[in-house]
């Protein structure tokens, strides 16, 4: 959702081989279950994507348009999904016609943005009288540290502080979703510490030669562990209190 920045996950993720092995991070591969079950019995029509880059959570419906701010985010994602539409917008101003969308997802956003209440704004003048919208955001305050800022964390909300952003844009939350515990939050620390200490190699050898795709045994590794981890995660996400969850979802109306 924004530009160029050395402490990035996308800096680990150039080419197809990589995106492969971002979009089976365990927690990504959370928050779009919950996304996906949250909008299954939804009665959808054309829905937006706001911020999706190389990994949309929303991938089971043909009629949705994928924004993001990075034209080479799309323009991957583009080849390797392939359905559906890719606009190029900033989610604080928004190309699209008053009402156009029943449903907007949001997941990983917000917290990004300088001005997320104008976001907010945006997003309720895009959806029609009674559309939902569907958010998930790093949740509680106490929470923020190394890990947020490497992602380039604006803010974490607390769960009042996001339910009342979002009746002032003009929504009301119908729903509110556990999607990821403390241990993620653990997980976190420990691999934006090791990715922040990787990157500076990483700069090293890009002076003298290109990525170099993972072996397809690699690939395949991760891929399992991940899987294993998700379930771990989902697991401890289920047992915490939600005044500990990491990660919330909300669905909401608007009015």
């Amino acid at each position: 959702m924004a530009s160029k920045n050395e402490n990035r996950f996308d800096d680990f993720f150039e080419n197809e081989k990589y995106v492969s092995l971002k979009n089976h991070l365990y927690n990504y591969l959370l928050r779009k279950r919950a996304v996906e079950e949250a909008m299954s019995s939804e009665e959808k029509g054309l829905v937006l994507e706001i911020g999706s880059g190389i990994s949309p959570v929303f991938t089971s419906w043909d009629r949705v348009v994928y924004s993001d701010v990075s034209a080479s985010a799309l323009k991957m994602l583009q080849k390797i999904h392939g359905r559906g539409q890719y606009v190029v917008a900033d989610a604080m101003n928004l190309p699209f016609e008053d009402g156009l969308f029943s449903h907007v997802i949001a997941s990983e956003v917000l917290e990004h943005l300088e001005d997320d209440r104008r976001a907010l704004a945006e997003i309720a003048r895009v959806i029609r009288p009674g559309g939902i919208l569907i958010v998930t955001f790093p949740h509680r305050h106490f929470y923020f540290a190394h890990d947020d800022s490497f992602v380039r964390h604006c803010r974490r909300y607390e769960l009042s502080e996001m339910i009342s952003r979002l009746e002032e844009a003009g929504f009301y939350a119908v729903e509110v979703q556990k999607v990821l515990g403390p241990l993620e939050k653990l997980t976190m620390l420990a691999v934006t510490g090791f990715a922040s200490v990787a990157q500076k190699f990483q700069r090293k050898e890009r002076a003298s030669k290109d990525n170099v795709p993972p072996p397809k045994f690699l690939i395949r590794l991760f891929q399992v562990m991940n899987r294993f981890y998700a379930v771990l995660a989902r697991f401890d996400a289920w047992i915490m209190p939600r005044s500990l969850s990491t990660v919330l979802l909300i669905r909401a109306k608007k009015l």
